[in-house]
């Protein structure tokens, strides 16, 4: 009679710490990220500095507007706190890659080896993809609405656009395809957890199509143009999806899953 299977050690064992190492371990990684956005942002007060930071991202809709248009302040200090904010946003985005990977490094020992080959690519991926939509905003939504708007505008009304005013439409918008690209994420995160399965994301593909265009009609502009560009990626997104979590599922499954199959397979060609 064959002596039984040993059971599989966990390889966590006696790596465990005490809670306030973890403590320490948190703010070391806190301050290294805050340092990395704190370096990067002194860096892009000096070049090309806040106020070109802003004309950058207004050049989409200075580009647009009539000649002799500007953009204008109504607050006394949004002509600095506004590029101030802009200056903010963009060393966090930069230093993006940094912070996530802190928070790699700290969470990274407590997973077992099928969990990190599972969350470093989505971290990576959904990094990757929220600066796709940022930028698919930026250089190709942004000139088409702008352009779209000014076309109804009437010609007895001087463009005139608030610079604070601005800024939340640019962040809503950013936030907005930003989390759009990120379908493929969920979509992958839901079917690896088991929430949902390959065969039913499928058979939800008709009602994700009406649903990314109620998003899109709810968080763009009241326009076809802002709201066709969101929607229409959503569900070519909800594809790639779909085909990211077959491949996703079947590389990173537990040992002892991966085990199973393989036994199972035997068996049935047995």
């Amino acid at each position: 009679m064959s002596n039984p299977k040993p059971e599989s050690e966990d390889e966590l064992a006696g790596t465990e710490q005490p809670f306030v190492t973890h403590l320490m371990e948190l703010r070391d990684r806190l301050i290294k990220a805050l340092l990395a956005v704190g370096v990067v942002a002194g860096g892009l007060a000096f070049y090309p500095g806040p106020g070109e930071l802003y004309d950058l991202l207004a050049q989409p809709l200075i580009a647009n507007l009539p000649a002799g248009a500007t953009m204008i302040a109504t607050s006394v200090i949004s002509p600095f706190m506004v590029p101030l904010k802009i200056l903010l946003m963009a060393a966090f985005l930069i230093a993006l890659p940094i912070v996530l990977y802190q928070v790699w490094a700290f969470v990274a020992p407590g997973l077992y080896m099928h969990e990190k080959k599972m969350v470093l690519p989505l971290v990576v991926s959904s990094t990757v993809l929220f600066f796709s939509g940022v930028a698919f905003c930026y250089f190709f939504v942004f000139g088409k609405v702008f352009a779209f708007i000014q076309q109804f505008a009437p010609k007895s009304i001087t463009a005139a656009p608030d610079i604070e005013a601005y800024l939340s439409f640019v962040m809503t918008m950013f936030l907005a395809f930003g989390l759009a690209f990120e379908v493929p994420i969920a979509v992958v995160v839901l079917a690896r957890i088991g929430v949902v399965t390959i065969a039913q994301l499928k058979q939800f593909r008709g009602y994700f199509i009406v649903l990314a265009f109620v998003i899109a009609a709810v968080v763009t502009p009241p326009d076809v143009v802002s709201q066709l560009a969101l929607a229409i990626p959503m569900c070519l997104l909800y594809e790639v999806g779909i085909w990211a979590a077959q491949l996703f599922i079947r590389h990173t499954k537990k040992p002892e899953d991966a085990a199973d199959e393989t036994s199972a397979d035997v068996v049935k060609q047995d």
